[in-house]
């Protein structure tokens, strides 16, 4: 399997030949970079000294065309430069989008999305100018070996001047290097937190609190910015110094020349030459100075490229496996986002082919959590979850999307049109697509829209209600006729209509022998339920046929209970019917519990 470090290098390995040919064109063009000093050093020791005028013509379309030469070639090793660029993100692209959403699903958290940016970061590092500075960088001792030719002193000075500017980038790292690695801390949690209040506009907008979203916003970004500007001021300072002693280099190298010039031991072509040549020399490495910052970013995101692979290697092919009955087992889930409590504490129950399952239970007990780990989109910490004795954590989720149908809690839909929506952004036959938005009843209502199922419902279904988005995302998760299928409280945004609807629907997917697990908030659909599972605090209370636990939940307290299926709850008193209420929208986030019958 490949590692991290591999699978990154693999991408510019891919890359191979156009690194190379753009090192061929940097030698020629590093080469022809020789043309206008040689062109002084033949004006001024034969030009002026026979007085030929035909000598400097030729000597003229000579470096004209030489100079055209390498004008072009500049302009090939840019556009090769570009191309490669496009290619290492279409390599890399697609992998780190899929790493991304693993890595999601594994935590349930989401905080790597800075790395997409950091893609684009180093394509437009490889793009820009800054990285000639690495090409041409091995041209510096051939210049400066040309210089020692011309005259040993001439040499030296080169050779002092190259040491002093790399010392001034070296001085350039040591000084930036936290401040920039803060910098680009800051503004990424900057950048979340601005995309996640875009995201609730609406609660933002209602409950007042724009001054507070952005007070806390203006704050990371203004801690980013304090960070870039001090990293800004340190290489500024040293960047001046650098072009200071830059054209004092030019004084030194013209001066050491004259004074061999009136020591009768160099001509005044090669005064003149070996400061052109010494320019040349040491261009990469005050390039290098000025892109430092830039280079830097790239190095971060490379590193952060290769963290995030490194979490989340690729997997080999997979066999696909036969589609499956429905057989559910949940043994022993555990999970909990890092560094928090456990939200769910060691889950078991079974259902068999066909049997469908509401799951209860007071705020913050672990439904929601429960639901996404059952759907493969969260994955355990602990213990599994087997369909038909495969565990979906192990079972390649492109197969087994297939056979599985999930209706989150908060229905997000996608940019696109309501036909890619329902089917999955596949490639689907229309029958299929109007087969799934028939069993979810929205069939009628999505040919009232503009243009039917080619409507582009716009980013997150933002020109649909929330009823039109609850039913849309109810007949993606049938599409495909799915034969284990999880519904977050699906009837949480409809109306009495709709409910029904929703009813008959649970009532043919169990006639067809699909698999219904349904989060219910609202007891009506219990009905349609086979069993009944009861959390609290992440623990399973009660489990079993609907009737009987329901009968439990609203039995007096001073009633017979049967023993429910923890040893928790075994030790536990009685229920007493107040501890039917179950969530309101809005998962598990932390709520006051209900207490238990004393």
């Amino acid at each position: 399997m490949q590692t991290a470090r591999t699978e990154a290098g693999a991408a510019i390995q891919q890359c191979r030949s156009m690194l190379m040919a753009t090192a061929v064109f940097s030698f020629f063009v590093n080469l022809l970079q020789l043309v206008a000093p040689l062109f002084m050093l033949q004006v001024y020791d034969r030009v002026l000294q026979s007085r030929s005028k035909e000598t400097l013509v030729a000597l003229v379309v000579i470096a004209i065309v030489m100079l055209i030469v390498m004008g072009g070639l500049e302009a090939i090793r840019s556009r090769v430069l570009v191309r490669m660029g496009a290619r290492m993100d279409r390599l890399m692209g697609g992998r780190l989008l899929q790493a991304l959403l693993e890595i999601t699903n594994r935590s349930g958290r989401g905080q790597e999305g800075q790395v997409l940016r950091d893609l684009e970061t180093l394509r437009g590092f490889m793009t820009t100018s800054g990285i000639f500075a690495l090409f041409d960088a091995p041209w510096v001792p051939v210049f400066i070996f040309v210089m020692f030719l011309f005259h040993p002193m001439i040499g030296a000075v080169g050779v002092i001047g190259a040491i002093i500017l790399f010392s001034l980038a070296l001085a350039t790292e040591l000084r930036t290097r936290d401040p920039l690695r803060l910098a680009s801390m800051y503004a990424s949690r900057a950048n979340d937190f601005a995309e996640t209040s875009r995201r609730n506009a609406e609660v933002v907008q209602s409950l007042g609190m724009i001054g507070g979203v952005r007070r806390k916003w203006q704050g990371m970004h203004d801690a980013a910015l304090s960070l870039q500007s001090i990293a800004s001021d340190r290489a500024g300072s040293i960047t001046g110094a650098s072009r200071a002693f830059r054209f004092g280099l030019q004084v030194a190298i013209l001066a050491v020349g004259a004074y061999y010039v009136l020591l009768n031991q160099v001509t005044p072509g090669v005064m003149i030459a070996g400061s052109i040549i010494m320019g040349r020399a040491l261009a990469p490495v005050e390039q290098a100075i000025g892109v430092w910052r830039q280079f830097i970013q790239s190095r971060s995101a490379y590193g952060r490229i290769k963290d995030l692979l490194a979490k989340a290697p690729p997997k080999p092919p997979a066999m696909p496996l036969p589609a499956p009955k429905g057989k559910l087992m949940v043994d022993k889930v555990v999970f909990g986002h890092p560094g928090g409590k456990p939200i769910l504490k060691g889950v078991s129950f079974g259902l068999e082919p066909g049997e469908s399952l509401g799951i209860i239970g007071p705020s913050a007990a672990g439904k929601s959590t429960l639901a996404r780990i059952l759907a493969g989109a969260w994955l355990p910490v602990a213990g599994t979850v087997r369909l038909d004795g495969v565990d979906l954590a192990t079972w390649d989720r492109e197969d087994a999307g297939q056979y599985v149908g999930y209706l989150p809690q908060d229905v997000e839909l996608f940019g696109g049109t309501v036909k890619e929506n329902i089917a999955r952004f596949q490639e689907a036959e229309p029958e299929q697509i109007i087969e799934a938005a028939r069993k979810a009843d929205v069939h009628d209502m999505v040919l009232q829209l503009p243009k039917g199922y080619e409507t582009e419902i716009g980013e997150s279904g933002s020109s649909l209600s929330g009823g039109q988005r609850q039913r849309l995302g109810l007949a993606r998760a049938l599409f495909g006729n799915p034969r284990f299928l999880v519904l977050d409280e699906p009837n949480s945004n409809l109306d009495s209509d709709g409910e029904e609807a929703l009813r008959q629907t649970l009532v043919q997917l169990k006639q067809q022998g699909v698999t219904v697990v349904v989060v219910a908030h609202r007891p009506s659909i219990l009905s349609v339920v086979d069993k009944v599972l009861f959390l609290r605090d992440g623990l399973p209370e009660m489990f079993g046929p609907r009737a009987d636990v329901l009968a439990r939940l609203t039995r007096p307290v001073g009633g017979t209970a049967t023993a429910p299926v923890s040893n928790r709850a075994a030790a536990r008193p009685r229920i007493a019917a107040t501890d039917q209420k179950t969530d309101a929208p809005g998962g598990d986030e932390p709520a006051q519990p209900a207490s238990d019958s004393k």
